[in-house]
């Protein structure tokens, strides 16, 4: 089981993720777009083009949980990348 204490650090992607990567994807995703180390334990949050749905990736001393919910209806509201 997934355990987030207050003293993570979650890592939000603003720009969509290929939803079609598993877990070694998204690491290398983590390493190289958000220049993060996947393996601090941090939490990082990935949507998908259409923000119907999201990954969960952390990791957790042992091996990487990752975790995907698609909504039924509707959409995330998702920051814009552009700076206003």
């Amino acid at each position: 089981m997934i355990q987030i204490t207050p003293q993570m650090r979650v890592v939000v992607a603003v720009e969509p993720a290929d939803f079609r990567k598993g877990i070694d994807g998204l690491a290398r995703l983590c390493k190289e777009a958000l220049k993060q180390d996947p393996f601090t334990g941090w939490v990082f949050v990935f949507r998908n083009r259409r923000a119907t749905a999201v990954k969960v990736l952390v990791y957790d001393g042992q091996g990487f949980w990752l975790c995907y919910k698609r909504l039924s209806s509707g959409h995330y509201t998702w920051e814009s990348s552009v700076c206003r």
